[in-house]
């Protein structure tokens, strides 16, 4: 089977799992606990937050270990807008095709918090201009939160310019950087929150990070022991924290490369599909885009039978966001880039690893999609 489907999850790299090893085993220790068991975990937690800082242009006390992407998007949102309301800022610009993380956090601090939130439009490729979130901005909004990558279409923001919008409205930006972290450069954009997942980078499920900048100020969601400086108490998942530096890590070493190989090649699979499947169009932006993703409306099918038919022929795709699997609507994303309803179900989306395909593989699996949606439309 060929699995691109990456978006999701990926595999734990071996050298990531042999980093992680040590402290599975041998150095066990709760790194709250003051004993040498205990410090020398605490040491291994403190030199990962020292690594991921200076690969997301931070300080180490800038970083906060999670659970994943969820947890620092919800903390991001969450506690940056609640630390706010005490200054009188109860406004929250975000965008109508972030995850799921961002807008469900979004809409219980408007449920119950009483905060109001702007949905800044996206034009037809998912991006957001710099004039469109500078009209959204009010003398009270507390954050603007954005993905810097979608995780559906693959578009990518220009969080430089968007970034200095807020930054000269006195406003702080966060990045939900989950997708594009290890394909695109983060140190550089300076934003003031940048959230991180490990399982999309070859690190393993159940670890993310959330850095955000000392001078802005977080109230915490979990509450308990104090750990992690007192912003997200729970005992550290020491081995995580030491994987999800270690894959970042990775990634950034490769990355320059990485992303230059295979959008080449995912760029042979896109030109493809659409010179062998009439109905196919490309969503998202066709130049700002992630190196490893192709999302496809196929008009006149379902995109469900079109996994299918991928499926039975050895490769595995996805509808769209993982979290999102299982629902009947079709995606919220597409639907706020102006695609109808009945198009937006048949989208399928390709992710690949960072690992390039070799040979005419790009052109094999072209005609492999259109054999498939030839399938589903009985063409």
């Amino acid at each position: 089977m060929l699995y691109l489907d990456h978006a999701a999850t990926s595999p734990v790299r071996p050298e990531v799992l042999e980093a992680m090893r040590p402290y599975l085993t041998g150095v066990f220790g709760n790194p709250s606990s003051h004993h040498t068991a205990g410090e020398a975990a605490a040491s291994a937690l403190e030199d990962a937050r020292m690594r991921v800082a200076r690969l997301l242009g931070m300080r180490t006390g800038d970083v906060i270990f999670t659970s994943g992407g969820t947890e620092a998007d919800n903390l991001a949102v969450k506690g940056i807008v609640l630390a706010g309301l005490e200054r009188g800022r109860r406004h929250l610009i975000t965008s109508p095709i972030e995850h799921e993380s961002i807008l469900e956090s979004a809409a219980y601090l408007q449920r119950f918090h009483g905060v109001t939130v702007t949905l800044a439009p996206v034009d037809g490729t998912g991006r957001v201009s710099p004039a469109a979130l500078t009209a959204a901005l009010r003398d009270d909004t507390a954050l603007v939160s954005i993905g810097h990558a979608n995780n559906e279409i693959g578009t990518v923001q220009d969080a430089t310019a968007l970034g200095q919008v807020a930054k000269d409205a006195g406003v702080p930006l966060h990045l939900d950087a989950v997708q594009s972290a290890g394909w695109l450069p983060l140190a550089e954009l300076g934003a003031d929150a940048i959230s991180i997942a490990g399982h999309k980078l070859g690190a393993p499920k159940g670890i993310g990070a959330l850095a955000v900048r000392g001078r802005v100020p977080l109230e915490p969601l979990l509450h308990g022991g104090g750990q992690e400086r007192g912003r997200r108490s729970g005992t550290e998942n020491v081995a995580g924290a030491v994987g999800l530096a270690t894959a970042l890590e990775l990634a950034e070493a490769e990355r320059a490369a990485r992303a230059s190989q295979v959008g080449a090649l995912t760029g042979r699979f896109i030109r493809g599909v659409l010179d062998a499947v009439p109905q196919a169009a490309l969503t998202g932006d066709a130049e700002h885009r992630l190196p490893a993703t192709a999302s496809f409306t196929f008009a006149g099918t379902s995109g469900e039978a079109v996994l299918l038919e991928l499926e039975r022929r050895g490769v595995i795709s996805s509808s769209g966001s993982a979290c999102a699997a299982g629902s009947d609507e079709p995606s919220h994303v597409l639907l706020a880039c102006g695609v109808p309803p009945e198009v937006a179900q048949t989208s399928v989306r390709f992710t690949f690893a960072r690992e390039p395909l070799q040979g005419d593989a790009p052109e094999r699996l072209a005609a492999l999609v259109a054999d498939a949606v030839a399938a589903v439309s009985g063409a």
